[in-house]
C-alpha cells in the first residue's frame, strides 16, 4: 500500500475552523476512538513531530518509518508549511496535523502503528493529537508525551517499566511510565485502536536505551535539523 492509499482512508473535515468549532469537532470525533486492541502484526512503526520557526509562522513536520525489530529508519519525509491555526492549548492537533498529513502523503511504506509525541485520550476532551491522527487514518496510534497535559498520578518506581495510573476526574486516562532507570517518566495514553497495556508494552519496546521512544527521537532530530537548515539558508 502506497502513501496515497493511507490518505484515502482519512476522515475528511475542514481545518478552517474557529476555536469553538474545533472544540465541537473534537467532542464529536472523540466518540470514534476505539480503546480496544485492533492491531495486527507490527512490521513498521511511524513517528511524527513538528517544529516551529522562531522567526516566522512557518513550521516543519516530519514522519519517520522505523523497522519494528531493528528500530532503524527505513523511510522518512519532511514538509515545510504555514501554521494557520492559532496557538491554543488543547487544540494543537488543528495546528499540527495538516502538515503531518501532507508528510504522510509522500511515504511509500504504510505503518502498522503510529507513535505521537503528544497526548491521546489524556486530554480535556479525550481527543489529543494522537487520537485525532489515529481516527483520521483509522490506524493504531499511541500518545507518548514528554510532559503531562492533564491528570494526576503517583510517582512510579525508579526502575524501567514501573508505572502509575494517570487519572482525570476519576477516569483512567493514561500511565506515567518509567522507560529508563532513574530517569523522568513519560506519559502514555491510548490514541486509537489500542489498549493502555499494549501501548505501554510498545513504548518500552521502542525505548531500549533512552527516555523517549526511537520514533520520537528520530522524528525530533529530523525536524530540528531541517528547520535549522531552513533558518540558516533563508534570505
Amino acid at each position: 500500500m502506497k502513501g496515497e492509499d493511507i490518505i484515502k482512508q482519512v476522515i475528511h473535515h475542514s481545518w478552517d475552523l474557529s476555536e469553538s468549532q474545533a472544540i465541537t469537532l473534537q467532542k464529536e470525533l472523540a466518540l470514534k476512538v476505539v480503546k480496544e486492541d485492533q492491531i495486527d502484526q507490527v512490521n513498521y512503526i511511524a513517528g511524527v513531530d513538528v517544529a516551529y520557526s522562531k522567526s516566522s509562522d512557518r513550521l516543519v513536520a516530519a514522519v519517520v518509518i522505523l523497522d519494528a525489530v531493528t528500530l532503524k529508519i527505513v523511510e522518512s519525509n519532511v514538509v515545510e508549511d504555514n501554521s494557520d491555526f492559532p496557538y491554543i492549548p488543547g487544540l494543537f492537533s488543528f495546528r499540527e496535523l495538516p502538515p503531518v498529513i501532507k508528510a504522510f502523503s509522500k511515504i511509500s511504506i504504510t505503518p502498522d502503528l503510529i507513535v505521537c509525541d503528544g497526548q491521546g485520550i489524556a486530554h480535556p476532551r479525550r481527543f489529543g493529537l494522537a487520537s485525532h491522527l489515529g481516527v483520521l487514518f483509522n490506524t493504531p496510534t499511541i500518545g507518548c508525551g514528554k510532559t503531562k497535559l492533564i491528570g494526576e498520578s503517583e510517582e512510579p518506581g525508579q526502575r524501567r517499566g514501573e508505572y502509575a495510573i494517570l487519572t482525570d476526574q476519576s477516569e483512567d486516562v493514561g500511565i506515567t511510565l518509567r522507560t529508563q532507570n532513574n530517569i523522568k517518566p513519560v506519559y502514555v495514553s491510548i490514541g486509537h485502536r489500542i489498549t493502555l497495556p499494549t501501548a505501554c508494552k510498545w513504548v518500552l519496546r521502542i525505548a531500549p536505551r533512552f527516555r523517549l521512544p526511537e520514533t520520537t527521537r528520530q522524528a525530533d532530530q529530523l525536524v530540528n535539523k531541517y528547520l535549522a537548515y531552513l533558518e540558516n539558508n533563508r534570505v
